[in-house]
């Protein structure tokens, strides 16, 4: 069973689905699409349709928030399917597989995913089809659930510190906690050092059990100069966790 976190997308379908398909960042980051903001931190969160929960996800990858990359992409599934005969469930489905780590990211993601050969855990190939025929088995999502910028360009979790910023940690605690929560105890593999951060805190604060936490997995961005080193070092011990995890 899947179900929606919220309902944010009904506020926001008709806007988005008017939108020309061209989509210019001034069209996306304006007030119409503003759900939050800090002015003292330079801080600002806008609205993209990444409500979708898959109950029965085996995997949850979590990320710090979509970029601006990510965010057209969900906008541009919304305007593709606006005379689709489908529901609100079925099409936050879609912007989930299209738009989720979309890009490079995704590569490296699936490259380092099927290096520590969870594809063979789960049944697969390989794991670029969670991203397919093979969704029903993952969660994607992102420590803040809508996309955040910092001074203009995408927020990278480090500046301003994510768990010393009431704004962010609002969010990590009221919406991205109980998602997590919602799911059966899914192998959990953060992206990088910050979204671990947030993990060893909600770890610390009895929402979540360090069991089921791939700790050591690298941000799969482009402009992680140390992800292969990060990977090459934490492999092992990964590896290991995964096979414990699956026994």
């Amino acid at each position: 069973m899947a179900i929606l976190a919220n309902a944010k997308f009904n506020e926001y379908k008709k806007l988005i689905s008017s939108l020309s398909p061209s989509l210019e960042t001034s069209t996306l980051k304006n007030e119409t699409f503003l759900v939050d903001k800090d002015e003292q931190k330079n801080l600002e969160i806008y609205y993209a349709p990444f409500e979708y929960i898959n109950e029965r996800a085996k995997v949850i990858i979590v990320g710090i928030t979509p970029g601006l990359h990510q965010m057209k992409q969900s906008y541009s599934t919304v305007i593709r399917l606006k005379d689709e005969v489908m529901d609100d469930e079925e099409i936050l489905h879609e912007v989930k597989k299209n738009s989720s780590f979309e890009g490079p990211m995704r590569k490296n993601l699936i490259a380092m995913l099927d290096e520590l050969e969870l594809n063979n855990y789960l049944g697969l190939n390989s794991t670029s089809e969670l991203f397919s025929k093979s969704s029903h088995l993952v969660q994607t999502t992102s420590v803040i659930k809508y996309p955040v910028f910092y001074k203009g360009k995408n927020y990278n979790g480090s500046t301003p510190n994510i768990l010393k910023t009431d704004l962010l940690k609002k969010y990590i605690i009221n919406t991205f906690a109980p998602e997590i929560i919602r799911l059966d105890h899914p192998l959990i593999i953060p992206l990088g050092v910050n979204v671990s951060k947030v993990l060893t805190y909600l770890t610390a604060n009895d929402y979540l059990h360090s069991d089921s936490i791939l700790y050591g997995f690298p941000h799969t961005s482009g402009g992680n100069g140390h992800r292969h080193k990060q990977f090459a070092e934490n492999k092992e011990d990964m590896k290991r966790k995964i096979n414990l995890y699956f026994e």
